[in-house]
């Protein structure tokens, strides 16, 4: 086998791999800058539960239209957008604090999503909320995917210094600027409108991974968050390409494949990334050297 039918005959012979990539590329370009702000933010975890969130909302859509992409995608954004508020009024007017609040929520969410799906559709519907069909994306959901990633590029680029300043001390950016609320609920707006996006192509379970492992990968490499943001992207777009061609060639599901890659560049960046990395820290070099 040539390296030319191994790494480009899938892309240049079917039309379905050339979708996958462009949309798993969109995905990259658009959740991977959230993912980073998340985990600057030390809210990881709210990015997976917000992925499970918005199950019941996509749930009820498909139960009104089918596999309809308008209904699923307001139904999970509004899923979203209600369990989000919901924790949060949780968290202000009782003494549970919003991570447990958004624990109970999404477990909740994701029980009744499993269960209107299990009881209205098939087997093969139910795989397909859970692990998506990345390799089935249509012209309507590449566009939506191409929409969220446009809206989030602008949105950050507009609220950029604001989300900086509050990832390293937020009691400073109340101090001096009212825009702490507004910035934290369009950025809130900006992850449940990337887990819809990564919805439809990963499904539920792995929406968030599209997210949260390019993040981690690029904090091994770089301090600087431009930096940290770029490598995000990139490692992003690489998992999503390497992914696919194992996918297409192993006969692994796509988009379990996508994440597994991730996870090995991870691994890589855990053992020999510069910021932090294993052999970074067991051989470290000479410091203060003249």
């Amino acid at each position: 086998m040539t390296i030319y039918d191994a790494l480009i005959a899938p892309f240049a012979e079917f039309e379905f791999m050339r979708r996958a990539l462009v949309g798993v590329c969109a995905l990259a370009l658009g959740a991977g800058p959230v993912g980073v702000f998340l985990m600057l933010r030390r809210m990881s975890l709210v990015g997976d539960a917000m992925a499970h969130a918005i199950l019941p909302g996509a749930a009820i859509g498909f139960l009104v239209s089918g596999l309809s992409l308008v209904a699923m995608s307001t139904g999970g954004m509004i899923a979203g957008f209600v369990i989000a508020l919901l924790a949060g009024l949780v968290a202000r007017t009782t003494e549970l604090k919003e991570d447990a609040s958004l624990a109970v929520f999404f477990l909740i969410s994701l029980a009744i999503g499993v269960t209107i799906v299990s009881l209205k559709g098939t087997n093969i519907d139910l795989l397909h909320f859970l692990f998506g069909t990345v390799l089935a994306l249509d012209d309507p959901t590449l566009i939506l995917i191409a929409i969220n990633a446009s809206i989030t590029l602008v949105v950050l680029a507009l609220i950029y210094r604001p989300l900086v300043i509050e990832c390293v001390d937020p009691g400073f950016l109340r101090s001096v600027s009212r825009a702490g609320t507004p910035v934290h609920l369009l950025f809130l707006a900006l992850v449940v409108i990337n887990l819809v996006s990564g919805f439809q192509a990963l499904g539920t379970l792995l929406a968030v991974g599209i997210m949260m492992v390019p993040a981690a990968i690029g904090r091994f490499w770089a301090r600087d968050i431009t930096l940290m943001i770029a490598i995000t992207v990139a490692s992003g777009m690489a998992s999503g390409y390497a992914g696919l061609v194992l996918s297409y060639h192993s006969g692994v599901p796509s988009g379990p494949a996508v994440i597994l890659v991730a996870g090995f560049f991870y691994a890589l960046s855990l053992a020999f990334g510069s910021v932090g990395g294993l052999a970074r820290q067991l051989f470290p070099g000479r410091h203060l050297e003249a």
